[in-house]
């Protein structure tokens, strides 16, 4: 085999999502979002000051936990200490101290994904059909494995051979991993979940570094990311931003160390939750000379110029970014968006699943996209 095709999908959780972040979510998702990542930030301190402590009830009284431990949306779990007092006037107090004197957490509560979603999903994956496909949002290496295996099948495709993930920084078990197939073979794993900078931790999940050995047999490195996320922190998510710009900043240095160790042919594929235009990304392709697959002259863009639900521009989001050597090599490239769901007054309309009749039968609100890849070249 001489060619290779290099692929991203955001599948947005196969089996199971948070509840909040469901497409019936109700307009509170985005402070409840915000409440959850800051009060288990927090709860890290050694000590709590007052003022801690007065955050943290506030936290929860967004996530409706202070008078019991399950909301609709979220649930505190409470191991081993003492971490709140619930007294009989009404009023809930934090009584820990810090983080030696108690062990818990707040996770979200989830809800399984429809049947017919998780379908389309694997049809997306059957009928995009790469060969190496970096996978986000993703719950587990073990789902992940049970869906290649099963759902794969289910929809007349052969699973994929290598099923690769390691769990990242996301409380919500929202990971990015590979799949891959036809004697593609990882051969080196590197995980960058505890890559830290003068701000702290780096990647809200992680940026997994496979080496893969091709049939042909040349060498590609993979890059797969989820950058911070847009839209649950303040108005004009500079918070975010700057975290994205961050993780540019640090995508962009492994880039130049792996050229620097010889590597050529470097992937950066996944959902980077920003433009190519943003300032946030902006070290990612200044600094790496990286190459976006959709400016290739064979780049079939499927109707839309974005990858996120119908949006054009400013929704190009998902990426396959290409090391100029690469990019040399690539004959072409394209979105597929069938599993995406589009609204009866979608104008510039795409082709969609038959069977998706529904909004909450998409396989995701993110297209797949990929690049072709001829070795021979």
């Amino acid at each position: 085999m001489s060619t290779t095709r290099i692929g991203s999908f955001n599948v947005e959780n196969m089996f199971e999502r948070p509840k909040v972040m469901g497409r019936n979510a109700t307009k509170h998702a985005a402070p409840i979002l915000a409440a959850h990542a800051r009060f288990n930030e927090l709860i890290a301190a050694e000590t709590y000051a007052p003022e801690v402590k007065e955050e943290l009830k506030e936290h929860l009284a967004t996530l409706e936990l202070l008078r019991s431990d399950r909301s609709k949306y979220a649930i505190l779990r409470r191991i081993r200490g003492r971490f709140l007092a619930r007294h009989r006037t009404g009023e809930t107090s934090v009584v820990a101290s810090g983080r030696e004197s108690w062990v818990g957490w707040v996770e979200l509560t989830t809800e399984p994904i429809s049947e017919l979603a998780t379908r389309h999903t694997a049809q997306v994956m059957r009928d995009v059909g790469a060969h190496v496909l970096g996978v986000v949002e993703a719950e587990s290496r073990e789902l992940l494995h049970m869906f290649s295996a099963s759902m794969l099948k289910n929809v007349g495709w052969t699973p994929y051979e290598e099923v690769h993930l390691i769990d990242g920084n996301d409380e919500r078990g929202i990971n990015v991993g590979l799949l891959t197939r036809d004697d593609h073979q990882v051969i080196t794993i590197r995980t960058h979940v505890y890559a830290k900078d003068s701000s702290g931790v780096v990647f809200s999940r992680d940026c997994a570094e496979y080496h893969v050995r091709t049939p042909a047999g040349p060498e590609v490195v993979v890059l797969v990311n989820h950058l911070k996320s847009k839209g649950y922190g303040a108005p004009g998510d500079p918070i975010g931003a700057r975290r994205r710009f961050r993780q540019s900043v640090r995508i962009a240095r492994i880039v130049n160390r792996l050229r620097d160790e010889g590597h050529e042919h470097i992937a950066v594929v996944g959902d980077l939750n920003d433009t190519a235009d943003s300032e946030a990304l902006r070290p990612l392709f200044q600094r790496t000379g990286l190459r976006d697959i959709s400016e290739h002259e064979n780049f079939d863009w499927d109707h839309r110029l974005g990858t996120y639900r119908g949006v054009n521009e400013k929704g190009k989001i998902d990426y396959v970014l290409l090391t100029p050597e690469l990019f040399a090599k690539a004959t072409g490239g394209g979105i597929f968006r069938k599993g995406v769901w589009r609204g009866p007054r979608t104008k510039n309309r795409w082709d969609v699943y038959e069977t998706m009749t529904n909004e909450v039968h998409a396989a995701s609100d993110h297209a797949a996209i990929y690049a072709d890849i001829d070795w021979t070249l």
